[in-house]
């Protein structure tokens, strides 16, 4: 009789093991498809915002205003919109030249590279850090004494490229196995 039971609980904790188990490997399953799914929607934040600057969609942009027709794509936002500590120095680039090409293409491989789900990492660092410097134009945010959705998508930003979030619904394998790309993980 003891065996039994003894037999049974062993059976009894292996299947709790393997039910555990499939638990931790569900839970990680679901991890990497939100991750992919907030990575992809994040990269359509930054490429709707160059779609709509360069073709002037309608939605933030008149079509007067598109880049393509003449418009400037960051001179209302850092003249106009500008406040706090750095007003000075946003001012003083508002409008020029290499800012728009620089805010531009940023806007444009930001967005593509993660909605592809390659170069993450660059991508990572360049929206947080043009995150963070939009912030900047904002200080002190509206609705906060110094939080807002720049900061929070940052930190979302971060997130993604410490997971590895271009590998799922993505083509983070793929580019990791590129050979500059696997001697530099830096560019994953």
């Amino acid at each position: 009789m003891a065996t039994i039971a003894h037999g049974s609980g062993t059976s009894h904790a292996r299947t709790e093991r393997a039910a555990a188990g499939t638990l931790v490997g569900t839970r990680e399953a679901a991890t990497r498809y939100v991750m992919a799914g907030l990575r992809i929607a994040l990269g359509w934040v930054f490429l709707w915002a160059f779609l709509d600057k360069l073709f002037g969609l309608g939605h933030e942009t008149t079509s007067k205003a598109a880049w393509i027709n003449g418009g400037n794509p960051t001179r209302g936002f850092l003249s106009k919109g500008a406040e706090g500590p750095f007003t000075g120095f946003y001012h003083s680039i508002a409008g020029a030249g290499w800012v728009n090409w620089l805010f531009m293409i940023g806007l444009l491989t930001i967005g593509v590279a993660l909605i592809a789900g390659i170069g993450v990492r660059i991508a990572a660092v360049a929206g947080g850090l043009l995150l963070v410097m939009m912030w900047t134009v904002v200080l002190p945010p509206a609705n906060n004494v110094f939080m807002d959705d720049h900061l929070i998508y940052a930190g979302v930003l971060a997130t993604l490229a410490l997971t590895g979030a271009g590998d799922t619904l993505g083509f983070g394998r793929w580019w990791s196995r590129i050979p500059v790309v696997a001697r530099n993980p830096w560019l994953k």
